[in-house]
C-alpha cells in the first residue's frame, strides 16, 4: 500500500466530503454545535448538481431546476430576501389537442377559480375532487402526510376521485416535470409532500441563478473549512485519503456525495435508481411566451418549456429571450432538431432561427422514489461513518438539506453519548462510596 502523509498538522473533529446542500447543512449544524469540520468538494464550486453556469450573457444553470420557498429547511436556513428571487406564475399552461389551456392556482387567484369551470377537463365534479385533495394536503400536519397510505402517485390520484381524463390534461404533464417521469409511479406519500409546497409556497428563480442557494450556505461556513478541489479518493481507518496520496484525519467521516460516488467510498451502501433528464437551452431574438409561466405539452413529447428570462431577467442580458426546455432522458442524436418543431407548434413561434446555447444532461437528477419509499433513513453506516444526501430522504432540496442535518444531529448524538455514559459511571462511583 502507498505510503500516506498527513496535509494539516490540526486534526478537524469531522470531515465532511460532498459541498452540495446535504453536505452543506451537515457542516453548518456541525459548526453551529462547535465541533472542528472540514468540508472536501472535489470540482471547483459548492452545489452539486445546483449549479449555475455563466456564458456569452446568459445565465445556465446546470439543468432547469426551481426555488420552492415553502421548504421548511429553506426557511430555517436561507435568507429569501438576499436570493434577490424572481417568481413563476402561480399557475401553469398546458398545450393540449383543443388549443392552450391556462390552470391557475385558485389559493392565490380565488377570483379565477370560476374561470377553471373552462379550462378543459375542469368539471365541477373534478374540481371538488382536486380542491378536497388539495384542501387535505394544504391543512393536515406533514407528519400526518408522512404516515398515510403508500401507493403509487397515479393510484392516489385516482382514489381522490380525480378523473383520468383531469390527470392525462393537467397532472401528469405537470408532475412529470417534478418527478422526471411520466408513470406516475412515485410514492403518494412524496406526492402529498410536494403538492403541499406547491400550494403553501412559490416557485422561484434567484436572480443570479440556482447556484446562489449554496453559495449563500456556503458562505456561512467557518473560514478556512471548505477546501475546493479536493477529491477524495477513499476512506481510511483514520479519516480519508485524497486522490493527491495525502491522507487527512478525523475520527468522524460524513460522505455527502451523490449516491455512486458514496457507495464508491463505502463498499456495499445500496444505491437507488435515479432518472435522467437533459435540459435544452435556446437563446431567440424574440420571447416566445410574454409571462413568466411553465407551460407544458399534454403529449409528453418533453417535460416542461419556460422563458427563464421573463422570470428573472438577469438570465439573459443580450438583448435575446433564454428559453430552456427539458425532456426524459439522455440527448440523442437528432433530438434537439425534433424538439425545435414541438417548440414551434406549442409557442406558435418560428424556432429556425433560435440558438442552441447549451444542452445540460443531469444522469442522475432524481432517486426513483417508488413504494416502498422511506422518506427518511439514518445516516450512520458504521462506527465514525455516515452519509447523507437527497438519495436517503427525499428528490428535493427539502430533502437534501434534512438529510444533511440528520446527519448532524446523529453525529453530535454520537460524541454526547460516550461523555453521559462516563459522567452517570462518575455520579454512580461516587454515590457508592460516600
Amino acid at each position: 500500500m502507498t505510503a500516506t502523509r498527513s496535509i494539516h498538522p490540526d486534526r478537524p473533529d469531522v470531515i465532511v466530503v460532498g459541498a452540495g446542500l446535504a453536505g452543506l447543512a451537515c457542516a453548518l449544524d456541525l459548526a453551529e454545535a462547535g465541533l472542528e469540520v472540514a468540508v472536501l468538494e472535489a470540482s471547483d464550486g459548492v452545489g452539486g448538481r445546483m449549479r449555475t453556469d455563466r456564458r456569452d450573457g446568459f445565465q445556465l444553470d446546470r439543468g432547469f431546476q426551481v426555488f420552492n420557498t415553502a421548504y421548511p429547511q429553506v426557511a430555517r436556513r436561507l435568507d429569501l430576501y438576499g436570493l434577490r428571487l424572481h417568481p413563476f406564475t402561480p399557475g401553469v399552461l398546458v398545450h393540449t389537442a383543443h388549443g392552450r389551456v391556462r390552470w391557475d392556482n385558485p389559493t392565490r387567484h380565488p377570483a379565477r377559480a370560476a374561470g377553471l369551470l373552462t379550462s378543459g377537463d375542469a368539471s365541477p365534479g373534478n374540481l371538488l375532487a382536486l380542491g378536497r385533495l388539495t384542501a387535505r394536503d394544504t391543512l393536515l400536519p406533514a407528519r400526518a402526510l408522512k404516515r398515510g397510505v403508500e401507493e403509487t402517485t397515479l393510484s392516489a390520484l385516482a382514489h381522490a376521485g380525480i378523473s383520468e381524463a383531469l390527470v392525462e390534461e393537467l397532472l401528469r404533464p405537470f408532475l412529470s416535470g417534478v418527478f422526471l417521469e411520466d408513470e406516475l409511479a412515485t410514492s403518494s406519500r412524496m406526492f402529498h409532500l410536494v403538492w403541499r409546497s406547491f400550494v403553501r409556497g412559490h416557485l422561484t428563480l434567484p436572480a443570479r441563478g440556482i447556484g446562489a442557494v449554496p453559495q449563500q450556505l456556503a458562505d456561512g461556513l467557518p473560514s478556512g473549512s471548505l477546501r475546493l478541489e479536493t477529491p477524495v479518493a477513499a476512506l481510511s481507518d483514520h479519516g480519508v485519503v485524497l486522490e493527491s496520496g495525502a491522507e487527512l484525519t478525523a475520527a468522524t467521516v460524513v460522505v455527502a456525495t451523490d449516491a455512486a460516488t458514496a457507495a464508491t467510498l463505502l463498499p456495499g451502501l445500496a444505491v437507488p435508481d435515479f432518472r435522467t433528464v437533459t435540459t435544452y437551452y435556446h437563446a431567440a431574438s424574440r420571447p416566445p411566451l410574454r409571462e413568466p409561466t411553465l407551460l407544458l405539452d399534454a403529449a409528453g413529447r418533453f417535460l416542461n418549456t419556460a422563458v427563464l428570462s421573463q422570470v428573472a431577467p438577469s438570465y439573459a442580458t443580450d438583448g435575446r429571450a433564454l428559453v430552456a426546455t427539458s425532456a426524459l432522458g439522455d440527448d440523442v442524436p437528432g433530438r434537439e432538431t425534433t424538439l425545435r418543431a414541438e417548440l414551434a407548434e406549442v409557442y406558435g413561434a418560428d424556432t429556425h432561427g433560435w440558438e442552441l446555447i447549451d444542452t445540460h444532461t443531469v444522469p442522475a437528477a432524481l432517486p426513483a422514489m417508488v413504494p416502498p419509499w422511506p422518506l427518511s433513513r439514518s445516516c450512520a453506516i458504521g462506527p465514525g461513518r455516515y452519509v447523507c444526501g437527497d438519495h436517503r430522504a427525499t428528490g428535493s432540496v427539502q430533502g437534501a438539506l434534512a438529510s444533511g442535518a440528520r446527519a448532524a444531529r446523529e453525529v453530535i448524538a454520537a460524541r454526547v453519548a460516550p461523555l453521559a455514559r462516563r459522567v452517570g459511571a462518575g455520579v454512580t462511583h461516587g454515590a457508592d462510596t460516600g
